[in-house]
């Protein structure tokens, strides 16, 4: 089995930088929209935040175009000395000596900015310098690394963000610096283009941008792959759109009380944040041991088999209202995830054009924010349907995100199959 110390210098890196930015960035940013909604008003607060995420889309999908043209580690240094600055002047804005809420936001653009520059470079390279035998462990250490810090970095983020938000800034600061010096003077250039050397000649480049992403959505077997993890992604966003609704609403209170006498009462609420802990817990807890016992089986197996897990985890937080079947369903759910989360994400990998891969990690991004509308939808929908029926729309949808998977492999594994009897 690979350690993390037989994985390629840009790979540890990449992760541990990555770790570190995801801790202290999570004591701040979730809860930026409470800092927002308190300065601006809950209306204004919503617009700029979707305003934030879009521009961090479209962002996206130019630093896709451009990191497959120039290189990912330019790419890279550049956006994250963005990001530097950004981070250096919110801190400012937070500060004993200035206190600005709009220029907060004005640096959160900036730092989407950086973030939609930096992220399908950062993806493409993971992919440049891993190889089809190592990618799942590399997936599954970042998978299990970018869980850890969401977690800790949450807890920490509570107790700090109100009382020490100048603080939790400036320690940003630093690790963005210190991200920078690592990936400017330690990385190396992963890039190495099959295309022709550009000419000097005027290209209109929103039309070469928009032919590029053309001919990315028509590869079939990359969509196909983009709309099953849509139907699978949008499962996890309706914990905290319908489900924590309908717990709230429907979820009995119950006292709970434990051997030293201390006992609390169980709310809805508390009954979704039991379950969003547990699943952490256990992301941590068995994500290395799990990839480990699956190394015995069929990648095809354990992929359908955890998707399975997943979907019928889901259906059943969807429909139960009884704490033991709950935490049962999450972890059954969770289970699914850890054994379908980085096969999918190596499968990526190989369908991707390598000519073109920042491109495809960038319209791969489109997948997180679909599924994010999807769960939003899943909210309006539920407003007026039961929930044993809600939950049979996430088994179908769970068996539709299956279905188009299938189809994906189906179709990837013909074409490597006539590719090698032609060879």
């Amino acid at each position: 089995m690979m350690g993390f110390k037989e994985l390629h210098r840009n790979i540890k890196i990449r992760i541990i930088t990555s770790f570190l930015t995801r801790i202290v960035g999570t004591m701040i940013f979730p809860f930026m929209a409470i800092y927002f909604s308190l300065k601006f008003g809950q209306v204004l607060a919503g617009i700029l935040l979707i305003v934030n995420v879009l521009i961090s889309l479209f962002i996206g999908f130019y630093g896709g175009y451009i990191a497959d043209r120039i290189g990912r580690k330019k790419i890279m240094v550049t956006a994250q000395g963005i990001q530097v600055a950004a981070i250096a002047v919110m801190a400012i804005a937070n500060s004993p000596f200035l206190d600005s809420a709009w220029l907060t936001f004005l640096m959160m653009l900036v730092s989407s900015v950086s973030s939609g520059l930096m992220n399908p470079a950062a993806e493409a390279m993971l992919i440049d310098v891993s190889t089809p035998e190592n990618r799942k462990f590399m997936y599954s250490l970042n998978y299990w690394s970018i869980n850890l810090s969401i977690a800790l970095g949450a807890i920490i983020g509570g107790l700090l963000f109100k009382s020490h938000r100048f603080e939790l800034f400036l320690v940003l600061t630093a690790v963005s610096i210190f991200t920078w010096v690592l990936v400017t003077y330690w990385m190396t250039e992963s890039f190495e283009s099959k295309r022709a050397v550009i000419t000097s000649e005027k290209r209109n480049v929103l039309r070469d941008v928009i032919e590029n992403y053309s001919s990315v959505m028509h590869d079939k077997t990359f969509m196909l792959y983009v709309l099953a993890s849509i139907c699978i992604l949008s499962l996890e966003f309706q914990m905290h759109n319908y489900i924590g609704v309908r717990l709230d609403q429907e979820f009995d209170v119950r006292t709970l009380t434990f051997w030293n006498g201390f006992s609390f009462e169980m709310t809805g609420i508390r009954m979704l944040s039991w379950l969003s802990t547990e699943n952490t817990v256990l992301v941590v807890l068995l994500t290395i041991w799990l990839t480990k016992q699956m190394k015995r089986f069929n990648d095809m197996k354990v992929f359908f088999v955890g998707l399975m897990f997943y979907t019928v985890g889901y259906a059943i937080v969807g429909i139960s209202n009884s704490m033991s079947i709950l935490m049962g369903a999450v972890l059954i759910y969770t289970i699914g995830e850890l054994l379908y989360v980085p096969i999918r994400q190596s499968f990526l990998a190989d369908i991707a054009d390598d000519d073109k891969r920042s491109s495809y990690m960038a319209m791969n991004g489109l997948v997180f924010q679909v599924a994010k509308i999807a769960g939003s939808l899943g909210l309006t929908i539920g407003a007026f349907l039961p929930s044993w029926t809600m939950g049979s729309l996430y088994l179908m949808t769970g068996l539709l995100g299956m279905v188009l998977f299938y189809q994906a492999f189906a179709r990837f594994y013909k074409k490597e199959t006539v590719l090698k009897t032609t060879a």
